[in-house]
């Protein structure tokens, strides 16, 4: 692997083959910011109150819905991320593994 970020999106990949979008974050709850992997990963339920000086290449139109790790439908409130597993994320949420999506 080059980078941590191809990585991510592989690993995203194989969970999406092994589990469909829709079962995978049908009923699961949200991702709280309290939760380890969440403050780990810098995860905020709102993409416009990200830390601007802690994460300098943050824009506000990066969010959830535009990441390729998200796997909520489009228009969703909130999806599944592999990231967060047996969780889901609020679609106007970021972190800082977001990978634009393609």
């Amino acid at each position: 692997m080059s980078n941590r970020r191809e990585f991510i999106v592989q690993l995203s990949l194989g969970g999406s083959a092994l589990a469909g979008a829709n079962a995978f974050a049908a009923g699961l709850p949200m991702v709280a910011a309290t939760d380890p992997q969440a403050k780990a990963l810098a995860y905020a339920a709102d993409t416009t109150k990200v830390d601007a000086k802690k994460f300098p290449k943050h824009v506000a139109a990066q969010d959830c819905s535009n990441c390729a790790l998200y796997q909520g439908k489009a228009g969703a409130a909130s999806g599944g991320c592999p990231l967060f597993a047996g969780k889901q994320v609020a679609a106007k949420g970021w972190c800082s593994a977001y990978v634009k999506k393609a």
